[in-house]
């Protein structure tokens, strides 16, 4: 057990470690003993080479006690004032229907899933993704969306970076409207520098296409001062030009809205939150794209299909996966890995929920509502932006403007204010006829009410002005009428639920990955108010407490990375890779040199090739030798090679390879030597939390998965959060936002919409560090990499364990190799794969970073019982194998090749297989009291790829 200040009888009954670690010191003091060992510190000695290993302990508090700590959290939130917020800037009040708030987001079962790379296994989720894409199709009027992106700024970088690649002419020149939400232009100023493209900034009526050359054109619909501006004309323009047009917009306003794909756009992007998703201070909320059907190739992120299974059967599956960026890497259009998938479901069920008539009574609400609003200002005389509008109303400046403002604050209310003095309110979901008569009350700044907001609302036009007004269909399919009540809503979630595996099922083995125990009590602060319900451009004075967090984690994430500084902006590890570097590529031109060659290693994720292409630097791979250690003798020839050009080397650590390198510091050392930065990726986190720290090894950078590490659930894809920790010669190169000082000459610009990327999540990561304390961060390490061993010494006699350290240990994750039994028996991983599923297992990570391989990571919360049981079924398939390559099964027709076994399929009529019906159903004896099936057949890929469906398929669609 752990030592604690406290005397063991005085300890709170509910201490978390004690929780969260899975096993007990009766089975630690067992796996030990199996591998020969007496004490966790022996073992942590065998693995961490001493050069690295940390003598002092992380200046952390002691574990802490579940409910003691929530109240803590509760008192520091309070330090959150909710302003009623009119401040809009694609941020609005929604109310999250309540069946899914309690059933997806609160619930284990949607939150504690992996990306669904298994589609077998992930049926629900796929199915959830694919109503997300219709819905968003339906509502621009184009025909292919992806499963979302991070946020709407993001999401409008990403369709410039594909406007370039779409143009004929690869033209470099990218114009922005100047009336597009700021955050938005800021972070494509941010994407374009790197890259080289020449972002213009103005009116659009000021453009020239002949003499501007431009790849595309950005605009806002409705804009962000709220006016609806006809673009048929300026889409012709683009196009005779060759130039795309992009057209951000707006999910609620398209349900009156003539919709994007109808006035000439080519891509619409835009961000979901208002459809149920609360604004959390900015996030996470799933961004949205969507565009032409001949741009699928260019599209970035990921697409939900549909194919076919084993029996002919539909089944969904993630689309056209060899652009994913592990793959095409350094080629990849983004380096996009996280999609915002449980806010993306979120919305999608927000939209099935209400259907396309309650959401246009929704947005005709909301619209009359505004409508109310400026009629009632212009009676007080006050002067408005002229023209159709949907919910924001810009009122002139006055010389009024900042005692309108005080008594605004005095109602505990936010108004947005534009740099010209203009004041704009933005309405939505949550407003009430009663707040329309207190905004009138601000505005008349004492005076008697001219007219009241009875007599307003008595004669209002709920429609759009008929020049814009939408006259085609949305939201059509069967999905969107059916589940309008609470009670047909929660049995379509509860059976989408059942097709997925999640953590609530059993243990996630992915190496790399960590799928750890997202703790419940961690979970409980998302969705207070005074977390929730913030807008991300609220006047900081109102958020205190999530300052006070921001703080807090930050010197937690410096001590325990070594760092002298943290930005939590990047809220995706994909984004911290970029953002860190964007700093080191900042930090060398602030040096006076043009350095941009980034030496990866060819064991890289797949993401570090495309974040350093997205950096503007050019990839070099680095080597690796047979033991999946960095080639130092290469790496010294390459950083010769491009001495005057290095500007960093990218590396994991532990390695790839499930190994710590013995020489990770003189690397370092030969990179500093020929003026390049070391980043670091985190990914392997777990492994060093307590022993070792980024910092102290050399490395100039590191991101953070705080949905890995730090326990912020996968949530089926997403969300995710990559802050980044720099050495102090690089910390005035951090991301800044347009909200904060920031000196464009030196610092890096906004990498993501709002100043603390998802910051409604980062309570997760603040009560897990809390609740551990300094001895149960240090334990679990301890205990995730003797989880790895104990796993690799159980398996070492079935299958080759590809790598280890100089003492023949592993760090937390370990690789198996099964290309022998692609020759013996005729049997790959992805079989392997399939047939774990039978065994109620989620397979780890296939053929990486080794081709022809598994990669194993079991986490510290996973039981010795757990461990054991992936083992044997481990070992089961081994003997299943063995079966094929002593002849006893057939070469093709077996269990592993038939695998997975669904129950239509094991309880149909007919059985034609050489083996029984048990065999392919209940392989394991404790399947007999718990069975998941997967809810359909080995899904055809190729098939779905030649057969291209990504919306919801009508009774046609599935019987062609």
């Amino acid at each position: 057990m752990l030592t604690m200040t406290v005397p063991t009888r005085l300890q709170p009954s509910d201490i978390f470690v004690q929780r969260h670690i899975g096993p007990n010191p009766d089975e630690v003091s067992k796996m030990l003993a199996t591998l020969g060992l007496a004490s966790l510190e022996e073992l942590v000695a065998e693995t961490i080479p001493a050069a690295i290993h940390v003598e002092k302990s992380l200046d952390l508090g002691p574990p802490r006690g579940e409910h003691a700590l929530l109240e803590d959290l509760r008192s520091l939130s309070q330090g959150n004032v909710v302003y009623r917020s009119f401040v809009g800037m694609g941020y609005y009040g929604t109310i999250t229907p309540p069946v899914v708030q309690r059933n997806v987001l609160e619930n284990p079962g949607w939150y504690t899933q992996y990306t669904p790379y298994q589609p077998e296994i992930s049926q629900g989720r796929l199915e959830a993704l694919l109503n997300f894409q219709t819905m968003v199709a339906d509502l621009t009027g184009l025909p292919l969306a992806n499963a979302s992106l991070l946020d709407e700024a993001t999401a409008a970088a990403e369709a410039m970076a594909m406007c370039f690649a779409i143009s004929r002419k690869r033209s470099l020149g990218f114009f922005v409207a100047q009336d597009c939400h700021p955050q938005t232009i800021n972070v494509i100023r941010t994407r374009a520098r790197p890259i080289g493209v020449d972002v213009i900034v103005g009116d659009v009526s000021d453009i020239d296409f002949e003499a501007q050359d431009l790849c595309g054109v950005l605009v806002q619909y409705p804009a962000t001062d709220g006016r609806i501006n006809d673009y048929r004309d300026l889409a012709e323009r683009a196009h005779a030009a060759g130039s795309v047009l992009v057209v951000a917009t707006d999910l609620l306003a398209l349900t009156l809205l003539r919709p994007p794909g109808e006035f000439g756009a080519d891509i619409a992007i835009g961000s979901s939150q208002r459809f149920g998703v609360p604004m959390g201070y900015g996030g996470p909320h799933a961004a949205f794209m969507a565009t032409r059907s001949e741009y699928v190739r260019k599209m970035p992120g990921r697409i939900v299909g549909i194919s076919r299974d084993a029996e002919g059967n539909p089944g969904y599956r993630l689309s056209m996966q060899t652009r994913e960026q592990h793959i095409r890497r350094a080629q990849a259009t983004s380096n996009i890995c996280t999609a915002q998938v449980l806010l993306a479901i979120m919305a999608g069920m927000y939209g099935a929920y209400h259907g396309p008539e309650g959401l246009k009574q929704i947005a005709g609400r909301v619209h009359g509502l505004s409508r109310i609003l400026a009629k009632g200002l212009e009676a007080q005389g006050y002067a408005l932006v002229p023209g159709p509008f949907f919910d924001t109303v810009k009122v002139l400046a006055c010389a009024d403007s900042e005692a309108i403002q005080a008594a605004a604050r005095d109602h505990r209310m936010n108004l947005r204010v534009f740099d010209d003095g203009a004041l704009g309110i933005s309405l939505d979901e949550t407003t009430e006829l009663h707040h329309i008569g207190n905004l009138l009350e601000v505005f008349g700044m004492g005076r008697e009410p001219v007219v009241s907001v009875a007599d307003l609302a008595a004669d209002i036009e709920y429609e759009v002005d008929p020049a814009f007004r939408r006259s085609s269909d949305f939201l059509n399919h069967e999905v969107f009428h059916r589940y309008h009540s609470e009670h047909e809503m929660l049995r379509y979630l509860n059976r989408l639920q059942s097709r997925d595996l999640s953590l609530t099922v059993s243990m996630i083995p992915l190496g790399s990955c960590t799928m750890k125990l997202n703790g419940t009590s961690e979970m409980i602060p998302i969705t207070w108010p005074e977390f929730a319900y913030l807008h991300p451009f609220a006047p900081t004075e109102q958020a205190r407490g999530y300052q006070t967090l921001f703080q807090q984690l930050e010197r937690w994430l410096a001590e325990i990375t070594g760092y002298a500084a943290i930005s939590l902006q990047p809220n995706a590890g994909s984004q911290g890779e970029y953002a860190g570097l964007l700093s080191i590529r900042a930090y060398h031109a602030a040096q006076g040199q043009q350095r941009d060659v980034c030496l990866i290693p060819v064991s890289a994720h797949g993401t570090n090739p495309a974040s350093a292409v997205m950096a503007g630097m050019r990839v070099v791979a680095v080597a690796c030798d047979e033991q999946g250690n960095i080639d130092i003798d290469d790496l010294k020839v390459r950083a010769v090679e491009h001495a005057d050009d290095l500007a960093a080397l990218m590396i994991t650590y532990p390695s790839t390879h499930g190994v710590f390198e013995e020489d990770v510091k003189e690397i370092c050392q030969i990179v500093h030597e020929y003026g390049g930065q070391v980043y670091m990726d985190g990914a392997n986190m777990n492994a060093q939390v307590g022993h070792c720290r980024p910092g102290d090894i050399g490395a100039d950078v590191c991101h953070l998965n705080l949905h890995k590490t730090f326990c912020i659930p996968h949530g089926g894809g997403g969300p995710g959060m990559g802050p980044i920790g720099v050495a102090s010669h690089l910390a005035p190169y951090l991301p800044g936002h347009p909200l904060e000082e920031v000196d464009p000459e030196q610092g890096v610009g906004p990498v993501s919409a709002a100043p603390y990327g998802s910051s409604a999540i980062l309570p997760i990561s603040w009560m897990y560090i809390a609740l551990m304390g300094r001895e149960g961060l240090e334990r679990a390490t301890e205990v995730a990499i003797l989880n790895a061993n104990y796993m690799a010494h159980r398996l070492q006699d079935h299958y080759d364990i590809l790598y280890t350290g100089p003492n023949g240990r592993v760090a937390h994750e370990f690789v198996i190799d099964i290309r022998p039994y692609r020759s013996s028996a005729n049997i790959t991983v992805e079989d392997i794969a399939k047939r774990l599923m039978d065994y109620g297992f989620h397979a780890p990570t296939m053929s990486w970073p080794v081709a022809g391989t598994l990669m194993i990571e079991p986490t510290e919360s996973e039981t010795k019982g757990e461990l054991d049981r992936f083992c044997d079924a481990m070992i089961s398939i081994r003997n299943e194998i063995r079966s094929i390559e002593d002849g006893q099964a057939d070469l093709e027709n077996n269990v592993l090749k038939r695998a997975p076994h669904t129950a239509a399929v094991v309880t149909s009529d007919s059985w034609d297989r050489p083996y029984s019906r048990a065999e392919a159903a209940y392989p394991a004896p404790g399947l007999r009291q718990f069975k998941f099936w997967p809810a359909v057949g080995r899904v055809d890929n190729a098939f779905g790829d030649r057969n291209l469906i990504c919306t919801c398929p009508s009774v046609e669609d599935l019987a062609s």
